[in-house]
């Protein structure tokens, strides 16, 4: 298995001190080093890119929403604050919940190789990793 310095695991990974899973960060600023270090073959880059892109448009979407959220709420009562907080919330848990499903869709591209390094990694930084359906062959 290849060792990665953890300096690379600490950027690589998106870690938050509340975060309990693994995340790749699929879409985020650190897909050339996702390609890197996974040693993806050219197939599962263009899904990484074709998947990042796609997580971009549905969170722009979800960014214009919250935007509008904001705007639409400045100066309002306690009460409708609560309310707006809550559908906020609801917007920002709808963006990991992206982020997730495009993390999980490149994880089940990874050969037994690649998953197996992933799990190392989540490993060395005791973070639950993301288990995908590794029984479809490979071949």
């Amino acid at each position: 298995m290849k060792k990665v310095p953890l300096v690379l695991l600490m950027v690589f990974f998106n870690v938050g001190l509340s975060q309990e899973d693994c995340q790749l960060g699929v879409g985020g600023q650190d897909d050339q080093v996702i390609m890197e270090v996974f040693q993806l073959n050219d197939n599962q880059k263009d899904k990484l890119k074709s998947w990042s892109a796609e997580l971009k448009v549905r969170n722009d979407i979800l960014k214009d929403r919250a935007k509008h959220l904001l705007k639409r709420h400045e100066g309002s009562s306690p009460e409708v604050l609560m309310t707006f907080s809550k559908q906020y919330k609801d917007i920002l848990d709808s963006m990991k919940q992206n982020a997730l499903m495009m993390d999980r869709r490149l994880l089940s591209t990874l050969n037994a190789k690649q998953y197996n390094l992933y799990l190392e990694l989540c490993s060395q930084l005791t973070l639950r990793p993301m288990y995908v359906d590794r029984s479809v062959d490979e071949k």
